[in-house]
This record gives C-alpha cells, sequence and structure tokens, in this order.
C-alpha cells in the first residue's frame, strides 16, 4: 500500500513537473517571425515576409525593430493599389515594402524621437542609400510619416521588438517626404497653389512623384517666413506665379540623387529652373545663392524612392 502510494504521489508531482515545463514553454520569448507567426492578426505579414524572402533575415540575430501592419491594413492597401490579393504584388516591390517596416537596432516607443527621421532597411534603387521615415512620439502615441499609428507598441522578441501598426506604411517620394512633415507646410501650399501652373500641363506635384531622381532642397517653414520679411510681404500670395515658379524650380535638381557626402566646396549646382547655386563648406553646410544670400542645409539625406530631401533654413532666390 505504501509502495502504491509512493508510486501514485511520484507520478503525480512528475505530471505537475512537466506541465509546468510545457506551460513555461509556451511563455519563452519568441524571436521576431515567431511572434507574428504566434499573432493571428499578423498572418498576412507572415505571408509577405515569406514571399518576399525575409524569414531568414527576421530570423537573424538582429536586433531589429519591426513596425508590423495588421491583416486589415494588408487589405485595405491591396485594395488601394489594384491587387487582388498579396501573390499579386511584385516580389520586388513587396521586398523594399517591407524593409521599409524595418528598422536596424531595438527601438521601443518610448524612445521613438518626438519629431525626427529614422532610417529602415529598404534603399533607394541599387544604391545603398536607405529610406527615411518620419516618426512622431507624443502623448497620442507613436505615428510614423504623418499618418500610420502604432496600435499595439513594445512586443519584446528575442532579436528586438515590435510595434503593431494600421497601415502599411508606403514608400514615400519626395512629395511624400514634404507632406508627411509639419514643417513643410509653407512649401506644400507653395507647390500645390491653384493655377501655378498652365491647364493642361503636370503640376509640381505629378512632376515630383515621377521616377526622377530629384534632389530637393526644401525650405521650412520658418524660411517662408523670414522671405516674407526679407520682401516686406504679409502672405505668399503677394508673390505671383511666374515669380513662384521660377524660385520652386530653383530648389530642384533633376536627374541626380545628391547626398551630403556627395556636394563639394565650391561646386555649381546647376537647378531645374536652370539656374546655379554654389556649395559652402568651408563652415558647415551651406548654400549661397545668385543673388549672393547664405542658406544653412539644416537637415540632410531625407531619402525617397524617387529622390533626396535636403532641409535649408532660407528660400533660395534665383
Amino acid at each position: 500500500m505504501k509502495q502504491f502510494f509512493f508510486n501514485f504521489l511520484l507520478a503525480l508531482t512528475m505530471g505537475v513537473f512537466f506541465t509546468a515545463c510545457k506551460d513555461d514553454d509556451k511563455d519563452e520569448p519568441k524571436n521576431i517571425v515567431a511572434t507574428a507567426q504566434a499573432t493571428a492578426d499578423l498572418s498576412s505579414l507572415v505571408a509577405a515576409l515569406d514571399r518576399a524572402d525575409l524569414v531568414t533575415t527576421l530570423n537573424g540575430n538582429g536586433p531589429f525593430t519591426v513596425f508590423a501592419p495588421t491583416n486589415a491594413a494588408f487589405t485595405a492597401f491591396l485594395a488601394a493599389n489594384g491587387f487582388a490579393k498579396l501573390e499579386d504584388v511584385p516580389v520586388a516591390t513587396l521586398k523594399q515594402i517591407l524593409l521599409n517596416h524595418v528598422i536596424s537596432g531595438e527601438v521601443r516607443a518610448a524612445s521613438v524621437p518626438t519629431a525626427d527621421y529614422v532610417k529602415t532597411l529598404a534603399t533607394f534603387g541599387a544604391t545603398t542609400s536607405n529610406i527615411s521615415l518620419y516618426a512622431q512620439r507624443g502623448a497620442a502615441g507613436v505615428t510614423l510619416n504623418k499618418d500610420v499609428k502604432v496600435t499595439t507598441a513594445d512586443v519584446l522578441a528575442t532579436n528586438g521588438v515590435v510595434h503593431i501598426v494600421d497601415k502599411v506604411i508606403a514608400l514615400p517620394t519626395v512629395v511624400n517626404h514634404a507632406l508627411n512633415n509639419p514643417n513643410f507646410t509653407t512649401l506644400v501650399a507653395a507647390l500645390t497653389r491653384p493655377g501655378l501652373t498652365p491647364a493642361g500641363q503636370p503640376t509640381y506635384v505629378d512632376i515630383l512623384s515621377g521616377a526622377g531622381p530629384f534632389t530637393v532642397f526644401a525650405p521650412t517653414n520658418a524660411a517662408f517666413t523670414a522671405l516674407l520679411q526679407e520682401l516686406s510681404l504679409t502672405s505668399l500670395d503677394q508673390v505671383d506665379n511666374a515669380t513662384l515658379n521660377a524660385v520652386l524650380q530653383y530648389h530642384v535638381v533633376a536627374g541626380a540623387n545628391v547626398l551630403s557626402s556627395q556636394l563639394t566646396n565650391g561646386q555649381q549646382v546647376t537647378t531645374l529652373q536652370t539656374g546655379k547655386f554654389t556649395i559652402d563648406l568651408t563652415s558647415g553646410a551651406k548654400i549661397v545663392d545668385a543673388r549672393n544670400r547664405v542658406t544653412n542645409i539644416v537637415v540632410t539625406n531625407v531619402q525617397g524612392i524617387n529622390g533626396v530631401v535636403h532641409a535649408i533654413d532660407k528660400v533660395l532666390l534665383p
């Protein structure tokens, strides 16, 4: 009887032990791919990673930060871009879109910039220039490129962290970068002024959304405010279309994706307007325009899929 009781107690104890081990296995941290696979609402992301051959990448040591779109986000993305199903998206395109959701390093929600650019693993063409993502963190949480919201933050994995988002993050053009950053609202208003380009001709948004590549030296809102003061004007509306056209074209270089590392002291830059300005690197990065006015380049290498944006603190005048 004692032997029976002992055997029963031993079996019960071992059963509890193995059950506990199984429960512990369930709670063991997973890597990013396994975390996505274990989340029902990320099944479309899992399928996309497999189709784009990125499973091995995100199974790597990392660490990585992944902004993971939900199934509903993928459904909306497919519908908006005319795809009936995920398999209709070209693999090369899908791969770049997915890489645009990945940042090297582990960035938890509390460490997301209040408002700044971060680099994703997506790249411009065949170069090593990584696509930029405009990240903002506020009382309402984290947003990316203005309207993509983090709905669940800080899902920790063994090789990084996952933040679940409500939209697929589109690959940005230089126009998107202007639209996504609240510091460029005056520039956007200028580029989209009704009647700025003749009827029937492409607008600046149409042109700068094209294949490019373009290099855009983008004046901030403060730069436009300073220009109005310099010209003793109260509104940009007081600038006629022909003048505004010439000024806007003077900020664009067509046919080149010029990074800050490619600028040289004394370099003469020919613009879309056909006028030139000069790069001055003797003390920081500056531009000397046709009127000998000096402008600081304050943000560099905001990379898009059709070009790059550099922010400047004055409006250049041809």
